[in-house]
């Protein structure tokens, strides 16, 4: 299968530092093994995006130089396919109601790799067509107690037991609304991503994704986490905190600047354009020379 990889950003804001360096590192992996590069917006959380920011981002990613191989996936137009999914799971007897609030599973003080883990409360209540109210309730998935493993492009063999370590997880809230970890599993296989490259702030979620996979009997990628840009604080930068977002108007300083944080060789003089920028970039790209963090 030839190499197909993408740059899924969530519509909560303009891009920053930090989202250059994911984009970045996932666009020369494509273009430098020949491969496809796909843009998703990750539009499934209303409450949380900003008016306009998905139009600023693709904006954002053209004045960079990015050039994209397909149309923009917007994943607010596959929730029939997220709900399929669903039922195939329901047809497993793998999914369950569970009304448990947030102060219900951190009264329990079981500690997980991500905060407070679910205790299980739910999982004999199963699923009744019959009884299901989602607004009132969510859906979570049954959880083996086994090992998820998988190599890391970058960080070598990672290990993870979903039941021990995160418990039985969220795919569709109480609010109704589709979980993050079952969206991007089903649409990276519809487009088809071979690769996918990413932020480390990611790397815990990707066990519950391959196990997602595994159940749906979807492909697994392989997986690479990146580095992470930080602020003075030492916190990862992201909308949520407001970092700075990026200056369209001298876009090349930005591109040396996220190159020089993966580690790769700069190019011996300025770039005069974008275009120029990313000819040296792919032509010297290699994720060997990444540091890890």
């Amino acid at each position: 299968m030839n190499y197909c990889g993408r740059f899924a950003p969530s519509p909560s804001g303009p891009l920053h530092f930090g989202s250059l360096i994911a984009a970045m590192g996932s666009y020369l992996d494509a273009k430098k093994n020949h491969g496809n590069w796909l843009i998703r917006i990750e539009d499934i959380d209303p409450p949380r995006e900003v008016a306009g920011a998905a139009d600023k981002i693709i904006d954002t990613l053209d004045r960079f130089g990015f050039e994209w191989d397909e149309p923009v996936l917007y994943q607010s137009t596959r929730y029939t396919a997220y709900q399929d999914a669903l039922h195939e799971l329901q047809k497993e007897k793998l999914l369950y109601q569970c009304i448990c609030s947030r102060s219900d599973i951190q009264a329990h003080g079981l500690q997980g790799v991500e905060g407070a883990k679910y205790p299980g409360t739910c999982r004999k209540r199963g699923f009744d067509n019959s009884t299901y109210a989602p607004q009132r309730s969510a859906l979570r998935i049954v959880t083996g107690d086994q090992p998820i493993s998988f190599v890391d492009g970058l960080r070598g063999t990672i290990c993870q037991n979903i039941a021990q370590d995160i418990g039985d997880f969220i795919l569709k809230r109480a609010d109704g609304l589709f979980a993050y970890q079952l969206a991007v599993v089903i649409d990276d296989a519809y487009q088809g991503i071979t690769d996918v490259v990413r932020g480390a702030d990611l790397l815990t979620s990707t066990p519950r994704q391959i196990y997602l996979q595994r159940m749906l009997g979807l492909p697994t990628p392989h997986y690479t986490h990146l580095p992470l840009a930080t602020d003075k604080k030492g916190r990862k930068l992201s909308k949520r905190l407001g970092s700075d977002p990026l200056n369209t108007d001298n876009p090349i300083t930005a591109l040396m600047a996220a190159l020089e944080f993966l580690g790769q060789p700069l190019p011996p003089e300025y770039p005069a354009s974008t275009r120029e920028f990313w000819i040296w970039a792919i032509e010297h790209w290699s994720k060997d020379i990444i540091c890890r963090q």
